[in-house]
């Protein structure tokens, strides 16, 4: 069968390329490896008490949430920023957790060019991370945060 060039059928073939899914390039290694590294920054920084290691791994604009339930069954959002969280962990952070406590398993999920999330599963939480390239390195911007229930 032979297309014709009419410009119904260039329009329609214009259009089906446009759907089509883009061609997304293979995440390198290095992005693998920055974004690990990135997450593992802020985890060990976390149990360490390493306000360096932090905010290497924060965007200064960061922006952590998790959405808390109160006894009346209202829900609200508890916020936290990276100098609050840097603060935080300067003060100690997680220091108190025994070391076969530490649990720090990451997870990448998705990277598209510049961006990417990640999951990070610690002692008495999970946080979901989402990171993007800035300036050559790769920052956490956003976490979302739940407490894994109590046994």
């Amino acid at each position: 069968m032979r297309l014709s060039r009419t410009p119904s059928n260039l329009l329609v073939l214009f259009s089906l390329l446009m759907a089509a899914p883009e061609v997304v390039s293979a995440q390198s290694p290095a992005d693998s490896a920055g974004i690990r590294r990135a997450a593992l920054d802020y985890a060990e920084g976390w149990y360490e008490g390493d306000a360096t290691r932090m905010e290497r791994a924060l965007h200064p604009d960061l922006a952590k949430r998790i959405a808390r339930t109160d006894s009346t069954g209202a829900s609200r959002l508890q916020q936290m920023t990276a100098a609050q969280l840097i603060d935080a962990v300067g003060r100690g952070g997680g220091r108190s957790t025994p070391a076969d406590k530490q649990l720090k398993d990451v997870v990448i999920l998705d990277i598209f060019g510049s961006a990417a999330s990640a999951r990070v599963t610690m002692s008495g939480w999970v946080d979901y991370l989402h990171l993007a390239k800035w300036n050559g390195e790769w920052r956490i911007v956003n976490v979302l945060w739940e407490l894994k229930p109590r046994p």
